[in-house]
């Protein structure tokens, strides 16, 4: 089964996205699709995805909330904020220490050696205290409208119960198989896509691939080798 099968079955059953889902300064975050608006929405992007780190987008968007109403989305106010308050805020994000000071270190960097609107590059973000190849390829894709294909632990889980890839293979080579296997997309399109894709495959995992199946009524179940 190809891959551009597989987007276009999530697709029709799970209808688009609007992916990645943005605050708009407000103290409830809203689905919201295309490029960032502006400044707060990249900052916004870049926040998430690394509260976003091992815990469902639930408890991200609680710690947005609470980062909204203290005034501390905003990049500046958040490198002057002790890191104590910060993880009193993100608490509900879970590693709230360790995220607290991995937001300043992240707030330092892009105001420190970013021009607002530049683009960083992949191999200088992954230097970054914090920012690993799916928090990097998240930031490129969703707040910078660069076409990095972002793999995440649904997205091995998924692909590797289709029997597509190794479920033990490495990020960069499951991106690879990705990038490869749909190439034929080109620009803006390819863009959109990747971020429907990820969107998509993030349903689809919360619906039924979850780490303990819920085969009944999957519409990838006669596909799957893993279907029980």
């Amino acid at each position: 089964m190809e891959l551009i099968q597989i987007y276009q079955i999530f697709h029709k059953a799970y209808g688009p996205q609007g992916w990645w889902p943005l605050s708009k300064g407000r103290n409830q975050t809203k689905h919201h699709s295309g490029p960032p608006s502006d400044s707060h929405d990249r900052w916004e992007i870049i926040v998430g995805a690394v509260l976003t780190q091992n815990t469902s987008w639930t408890n991200v968007e609680k710690a947005i909330e609470n980062l909204n109403r203290a005034k501390l989305m905003d990049r500046d106010n958040l490198r002057k904020a002790t890191v104590w308050k910060i993880s009193e805020l993100i608490k509900p994000s879970g590693y709230f220490r360790q995220k607290a000071e991995r937001l300043k270190i992240i707030a330092d960097y892009f105001s420190m050696h970013l021009k607002e609107g530049t683009i960083p590059a992949r191999e200088e973000l992954l230097k970054v205290k914090g920012i690993g190849p799916e928090t990097a390829d998240s930031i490129l894709l969703y707040a910078f409208d660069q076409p990095y294909f972002v793999v995440d632990a649904y997205t091995r889980r998924i692909f590797s119960r289709l029997g597509l890839i190794d479920k033990d293979a490495s990020y960069d080579k499951i991106q690879g198989f990705f990038m490869e296997n749909l190439k034929e997309f080109r620009g803006k399109k390819k863009i959109e896509m990747f971020k429907e894709y990820h969107a998509l495959i993030v349903e689809h995992a919360k619906r039924h691939c979850r780490t303990k199946a819920e085969c009944g009524g999957c519409i990838l179940k006669n596909q799957c080798r893993n279907a029980s």
